[in-house]
């Protein structure tokens, strides 16, 4: 059975011819006018309309297309009722869904020995899958939106590279220093903006990311502004360096040195923070002080009124994900052995957010696949640079209209009632409850 308010064939070609004049207002400077300092220093130009009626071709059917799919897919006051038989399914398919790729992440250094290309790529996705569950414990759980999440990143890595490079400390010693470092760099940030909420939030934790790089980039007696720091120690297991020396692990277990040992070491290394830090969430979620995070992020106002300390929740939240942050700042340092203040722009904090936006806030599952597509998609589309980002934004923006809470949006409480309980009259002004 299924009802169904859809619009007529006339309303669907009002909407694209008014898309379409939009378009053609917007790209007649972008794409139609091309111009150029000529070699005599006069501003030549040229025009290109036929791309431009191409882009607006393609924004008028692009519009008749989603208008059509949002019919199909269920618009404003569309009752479906799916058979029993898909729903299990689908249910069957959800629960599958994190076991099978764990799995399958496992098995890709076994499957792609010899990839050197797919065994990178795996160790970019998984370290952004880390600073994504990362900054999902503030922005997801939380709701503190955080777009200066890139100087716990920076600050983590740049602990260990001096640490180790001046003090001679092996990794196992630098890492959790950078985690405890990165969360103190967070509760310093919590402290001022303990008061804002929203827009100035965002701003001034925007503000401390650029505060954070610009001191890495001026202060070149500690940090080598911009040059960075060179000859950062590669992490060894269990003191055992991965070289083709007669003291590395493929002398000592008799078997012949490849310098794809180390990349798969690397990988699996990722791969465990990524998992500890995931295991680590799931945990706290399911403490007060999860539940806490999780009562802020709905209302402030009622999370005073329940008597929950806010300062102690909101300063907890930007330690733990900062943690993470730092964390996976040191393992990107010892990865590539150089770092300087160009990898910590505020990019990478906007691409963080994003992950954990279109993945879903407070989705583990999510924000793993939204980092997968991203970082993934990307790389398909290296060969095609000028649509590359053209594709993406068309991709964030039919996100936003059918999923607007990410991929799998979740923000039920992680302690809820199984069944729903009738409230006394006695407790309540309308009378039964």
């Amino acid at each position: 059975m299924q009802t169904s308010r859809a619009p007529g064939v006339a309303f669907i070609f009002k909407k694209a011819l008014i898309s379409a004049l939009v378009a053609l207002v917007l790209f007649s400077l972008m794409i139609g006018v091309r111009t150029e300092a000529g070699s005599d220093g006069q501003l030549t130009y040229w025009t290109r309309f036929g791309d431009l009626a191409m882009m607006v071709a393609t924004v008028f059917g692009g519009s008749i297309v989603v208008e059509l799919l949002r019919q199909w897919w269920g618009p404003v006051g569309t009752v479906r009722v799916v058979p029993p038989q898909v729903t299990s399914a689908l249910s069957l398919g959800a629960r599958l869904v994190a076991p099978l790729l764990l799995i399958f992440t496992f098995l890709v250094p076994v499957i792609f020995y010899n990839e050197r290309y797919i065994l990178d790529l795996g160790i970019l996705v998984l370290t952004y899958v880390m600073l994504g569950w990362g900054l999902n414990v503030v922005v997801g759980l939380a709701g503190l939106l955080d777009l200066g999440y890139v100087a716990f990143y920076a600050v983590g890595a740049y602990s260990y590279a001096l640490l180790a490079t001046n003090f001679g400390l092996s990794f196992w010693i630098c890492l959790p220093l950078a985690g405890i470092l990165a969360a103190f760099w967070g509760v310093l940030l919590g402290f001022p903006v303990l008061r804002l909420r929203g827009d100035y939030l965002a701003i001034v934790t925007l503000a401390f990311g650029e505060i954070i790089r610009l001191v890495l980039l001026n202060w070149q007696s500690v940090t080598g502004g911009p040059n960075g720091v060179t000859g950062i120690p590669r992490p060894t297991m269990f003191g055992i360096p991965l070289s083709p020396g007669d003291d590395g692990l493929a002398a000592m277990l008799r078997i012949e040195f490849s310098p794809t040992h180390r990349i798969v070491f690397l990988f699996y290394l990722i791969l465990a923070l990524a998992l500890l830090t995931n295991w680590v969430t799931i945990r706290l979620r399911r403490l007060p002080i999860g539940r806490a995070w999780e009562a802020l992020r709905e209302d402030e106002v009622a999370c005073r009124a329940l008597g929950i300390n806010t300062t102690t929740t909101k300063l907890t939240a930007f330690a733990t994900g900062a943690m993470f942050g730092g964390l996976a700042g040191a393992f990107f340092a010892t990865r590539q052995g150089f770092i300087s203040p160009e990898s910590f722009t505020f990019h990478e904090s906007a691409l963080v957010l994003a992950i954990v936006v279109l993945g879903g806030m407070g989705s583990q599952l999510g924000v793993a696949l939204a980092a997968l597509a991203m970082i993934g998609g990307f790389e398909l589309f290296r060969g095609l640079d000028q649509y590359r980002m053209l594709v993406f934004g068309m991709a964030m923006v039919l996100l936003m209209i059918w999923r607007p809470r990410g991929l799998i949006g979740h923000r039920a409480p992680t302690v809820f009632l199984e069944r729903n309980q009738a409230i006394s009259s006695d407790l309540v002004k309308e009378g039964h409850g």
